[in-house]
């Protein structure tokens, strides 16, 4: 039984105002903020890093911090990222391919829950072994490093096949992401739904975070919604 959950990807707001931009987001009903975090190696641009998290932490002590790393070396920043308040790290298999089991056993034990992120090209093949080790799987929509593009609906196959197998895991998709498409998404599996330019460009954001909620209930009829609950 999964939940359904809004994550609007704070990397379409406005950094200069964050702590209000977040805070915009959770009256507008959001249940995670998603914070992307790029090395500008590991993708081609350069973000946020653990001490944005920490004064994020510092203003909205309650707030879930969905935070999807797109690092080169994850495992470097695990501490980092546990210090400054992350509630989830995710970091991408492409980047610890060989250490894969040890990075997850890492974050776990610093009370962080744990996310795989695969991009749009890496077969789902690759995190079959872990998703039932792992709090969520985050199937990328989009190439990762930018914000504001086309949903790449050759994605969507695999959280079917995630859904499949794992009926109660945490399915997020991320990338190009509104409200004229995201019945795609929960149709096939997907109750994690992260969406920048989709909620924060809409006219109304709570429309958007409700349309997408609702959606998520439709083509999930066993989910069982809890606002309190993390996961």
């Amino acid at each position: 039984m999964v939940n359904p959950i809004i994550s609007p990807s704070m990397l379409s707001s406005n950094f200069a105002d964050l702590a209000n931009e977040a805070q915009r987001m959770i009256d507008s009903g959001a249940d995670w903020l998603h914070m992307d975090v790029m090395d500008g190696h590991f993708v081609p641009n350069i973000t946020i890093g653990a001490p944005v998290i920490k004064n994020l932490r510092a203003s909205h002590p309650n707030y879930f911090l969905d935070c999807h790393i797109m690092a080169s070396e994850p495992e470097k920043w695990v501490d980092d990222f546990a210090k400054a308040g992350a509630n989830m790290f995710t970091f991408h298999i492409e980047a610890a391919i060989d250490r894969t089991a040890a990075l997850i056993e890492k974050i776990k034990s610093t009370g962080m829950k744990v996310g795989i992120a695969i991009k749009p090209k890496t077969p789902i093949e690759w995190v079959i072994p872990y998703a039932d080790k792992v709090d969520m799987v985050l199937v990328l929509t989009v190439e990762p490093g930018f914000g504001g593009q086309t949903l790449i609906e050759n994605c969507l196959p695999k959280c079917r096949v995630l859904r499949d197998r794992f009926p109660n895991l945490n399915i997020e998709v991320d990338g190009g992401i509104t409200v004229k498409n995201i019945d795609k998404l929960s149709e096939v599996g997907a109750n994690v739904i992260v969406a920048g330019t989709g909620i924060f460009k809409h006219p109304n954001p709570s429309e958007a975070i409700s349309t997408m909620k609702a959606s998520v209930y439709k083509y999930n009829k066993n989910s069982l919604y809890n606002k309190n609950s993390l996961l």
